[in-house]
């Protein structure tokens, strides 16, 4: 049985995903202050998150709970 190598990138790598890092959070950040909806990957799936979500993509469970 191998160990899993995480290969480190390079600076410009890294300069990158740092750059889009913070735009994500900054994006999410600004979408949760203005009271807007996000769609994430959650366990293999995207999911809706956010109280002004459409009903037609919150999965049955969750439609279920809130009472629609």
């Amino acid at each position: 049985m191998s160990a899993l190598i995480t290969p480190t990138p390079d600076q410009d790598t890294q300069s990158m995903l740092d750059c889009l890092r913070q735009t994500v959070t900054t994006t999410l950040e600004r979408k949760r202050r203005l009271g807007q909806y996000v769609v994430i990957w959650q366990n293999n799936t995207p999911v809706v998150v956010g109280e002004d979500a459409p009903i037609e993509l919150q999965p049955a469970n969750q439609q279920a709970q809130n009472g629609r």
